[in-house]
């Protein structure tokens, strides 16, 4: 099977489009998404009307769920939470209700998906180390995880007690090996590259494939603005942080 899966898209129509664009040009046999439709970005609706069609399933996010009163600001920042409170009053009840029900994990695929992490899926737990990594598969009962949620796209490999990161692009999968991947970002990348993230999973060929993308990042920080959003959430794009 080849397969796309895809995360924190954040309201960033300009990046979703462009994802899709080339999600469609790869014809995969399914696509995923891990969550946060929704948060920072100003078109919230477009993207899960463009996305929601074209997916398997999905998992909810923190941004979903803080959108949708699930879950409370005060954890936030101030500029996330602002965006939150703005999300919250741009959506229709329609889109309200579909990331109401999303569930937090689930298995898809042979895989565990989830946003932030296995171990505690509701405390959006961060997960950057190998010691995080191999925390986290401990309550992993599938051979691969992913995640989203850092906006850092990556792989961990687990042999053992050992898991260590994965830097590649193209990530070969060893026979024995059990694999936490972060899938990277769509809407808002925060590995020092500005450009939109997915993974393309190949079953057959054992492969993970971290795609990036250029996009219309000008087009998302106008949008941006033109919301009246913080004037950093734009700004962020450019650096991809």
């Amino acid at each position: 099977m080849r397969l796309a899966i895809v995360s924190d898209v954040h309201g960033n129509l300009e990046a979703l489009d462009r994802v899709l664009e080339d999600i469609d040009r790869r014809a995969p046999d399914a696509v995923f998404c891990l969550g946060d439709f929704v948060g920072y970005g100003a078109a919230p609706n477009e993207c899960i009307e463009r996305l929601r069609p074209r997916i398997e399933g999905a998992v909810a996010g923190n941004h979903d769920l803080a959108a949708c009163g699930r879950i409370r600001l005060g954890y936030f920042n101030p500029d996330a939470a602002e965006a939150a409170r703005w999300t919250t009053r741009a959506l229709t009840p329609e889109h309200l209700e579909y990331l109401r029900e999303l569930p937090l994990a689930m298995s898809w695929r042979g895989a565990c998906v989830v946003h932030a992490s296995p171990a505690e899926p509701s405390e959006w737990h961060y997960v950057f180390t190998p010691n995080e990594a191999h925390h986290e598969m401990q309550h992993c009962h599938e051979p691969i995880c992913f995640i989203g949620h850092s906006h850092v796209a990556g792989a961990f490999e687990i042999d053992g007690e050992f898991a260590p990161r994965r830097p590649e692009s193209l990530v070969r999968m060893r026979p024995g090996m059990r694999y936490l991947v972060n899938v990277g970002s769509v809407g808002q990348p925060r590995d020092g590259d500005p450009r939109a993230a997915y993974l393309w999973w190949d079953t057959e060929a054992s492969t993970l494939e971290h795609v990036r993308l250029e996009y219309d990042i000008a087009g998302a920080m106008a949008r941006i603005r033109a919301a009246g959003l913080p004037a950093f959430l734009a700004e962020r794009l450019r650096v991809g942080q």
